[in-house]
């Protein structure tokens, strides 16, 4: 199986990276408070949210307070991915974006609190990088350019 993904750079309440994988006619979403990272030694928190529509992975914009997730939204990264392997506790994928390349897996924490927590962790593979550097695209620049609007799709 193979689809898209996108991670989308949300300044929110807090900043974090939502990672998003194109499955089953919907995108599977993660919130990532520290971002994905490139370096097999970062085993980064990422949060199962609600599955968004596949129309949401396009979206860019500033969503207005009092809407849910209020704040700026830009595309950090996207591009396509394949599957690997996907079990219940345990997705693994190969991922070809501009700064996401090559083998991951979202391994589902037995021990969460809430059931919903995953780690996103770099598999090495000749792509990682040990010395990766997290780098926000929002820039004051770029966020002059962005609308305020809401999602024209609803999160189910």
């Amino acid at each position: 199986m193979s689809g898209r993904f996108v991670v989308h750079e949300h300044h929110s309440s807090r900043l974090h990276y939502d990672f998003r994988l194109e499955m089953g006619g919907v995108l599977r979403s993660w919130a990532v408070p520290k971002g994905p990272s490139m370096n097999p030694k970062d085993k980064r928190l990422a949060v199962q949210v609600e599955d968004h529509p596949v129309e949401y992975g396009n979206f860019e914009g500033i969503i207005p307070e009092g809407s849910y997730g209020a704040g700026p939204v830009v595309i950090w990264d996207k591009g396509t991915f394949e599957l690997i392997e996907e079990k219940p506790d345990k997705i693994s994928f190969r991922l070809n974006g501009s700064k996401l390349k090559g083998e991951f897996t979202m391994a589902k924490l037995k021990k969460g609190q809430k059931g919903n927590e995953w780690l996103l962790i770099k598999r090495k593979d000749g792509l990682e990088d040990p010395n990766w550097k997290l780098q926000q695209v929002l820039t004051p620049e770029v966020k002059k350019c962005l609308r305020v609007k809401v999602p024209s799709c609803s999160v189910s």
